[in-house]
């Protein structure tokens, strides 16, 4: 079943649930996947599985971004709202992977490219990005990189 279509069963359910927060991150979801079906990444079938992986990641940090800003500002109400939504949008996301299955794909991206030094970082980070595909954050794959060709 398509992320649109579970998207949408769950929107329905939410109103007759009543439940207007989780409402409202479904409905976010669903404004970002129909805005990414009129841009470039569109081909014969929709949107790609990667491209709604990113949509998903992008509303996460805007969402933990902003409560972030709440906290500073003395906002803890609405920053406990941005969170909720972030954690019901993360529910559509693959499963994350553990820190130390992440640094088994760099350590194989790495001997793959040959990579030894910093230099290397851009094109080790491609590779593994494209490996783990939506599976972890990609800040946290970015230090283990920076991890392992500095050593």
């Amino acid at each position: 079943m398509s992320l649109e279509i579970t998207i949408n069963n769950n929107i329905k359910q939410a109103m007759l649930n009543k439940d207007a927060k989780k409402l409202e991150a479904l409905r976010a979801i669903k404004a970002s996947l129909l805005l990414a079906k009129t841009g470039k990444d569109v081909g014969p079938d929709g949107i790609s599985e990667e491209v709604e992986i990113a949509i998903l990641k992008r509303l996460v940090k805007q969402r933990k971004e902003s409560a972030e800003i709440y906290t500073e500002k003395g906002r803890d109400e609405m920053a406990s709202e941005e969170l909720y939504q972030a954690e019901i949008i993360e529910k559509y996301l693959p499963e994350q992977m553990g820190a130390d299955e992440v640094e088994l794909i760099v350590k194989e991206a790495v001997a793959e490219l040959g990579a030894s030094s910093m230099k290397d970082m851009g094109k080790v980070m491609g590779v593994a990005t494209k490996k783990l595909a939506g599976k972890a954050d990609n800040k946290m794959v970015s230090g283990i990189v920076k991890k392992i060709l500095a050593a």
